[in-house]
C-alpha cells in the first residue's frame, strides 16, 4: 500500500500542476492504465481522454482552490475537496465545486479519480479574475 503522505503530496502536485496549465506534468501522475469518472455517474475515461482533458483544462485556464489540505484514509486512497474555475469557448468562467477521490498504487501512482459533482456544483464563477 503506498504511503499516506506519498498519496498526499501526489494530489497536491495534481492541484498545483493544474494551476501551472502541465498538461503532460498532470498525466504523469497517473499509472498507464489509470481511469477516470469525473464527474461520477458519466463513462469512464481513457489515457487519451485524460490527456485531451487535462490539454483543454490548461488551454481554459483551469485554476484549483483546495477548500482543506488533502486526505488520506486506511488504505490506498486520498481525497480532495476544491473549487476549480475555468473558462471554456464562448463561456463565461465556470466554478465547479468537487470533491475528488483516488485510488493509487505501490508507485505512489493513481489508478483511479472519482470526481463527485453535479449539476447544481456548477456556476457562473462569482469572482471577476483577470486570470
Amino acid at each position: 500500500m503506498p504511503d499516506q503522505q506519498v498519496m498526499k503530496a501526489a494530489l497536491q502536485a495534481y492541484v498545483d500542476r493544474t494551476n501551472a496549465g502541465d498538461a503532460d506534468g498532470l498525466l504523469a501522475l497517473f499509472a498507464p492504465d489509470a481511469v477516470m469518472e469525473d464527474p461520477v455517474g458519466t463513462p469512464i475515461k481513457q489515457r487519451a481522454e485524460m490527456a485531451q482533458l487535462f490539454r483543454d483544462g490548461a488551454a481554459y485556464g483551469a485554476r484549483i482552490d483546495l477548500i482543506g489540505p488533502p486526505r488520506g484514509s486506511h488504505g490506498a486512497e486520498a481525497a480532495i475537496a476544491f473549487d476549480v474555475r475555468f473558462t471554456p469557448p464562448g463561456s463565461p468562467r465556470l466554478l465547479i465545486r468537487s470533491l475528488d477521490v483516488c485510488t493509487f498504487d505501490e508507485d505512489g501512482l493513481i489508478t483511479s479519480l472519482r470526481g463527485f459533482w453535479g449539476p447544481e456544483d456548477v456556476s457562473e464563477d462569482p469572482v471577476t479574475s483577470g486570470d
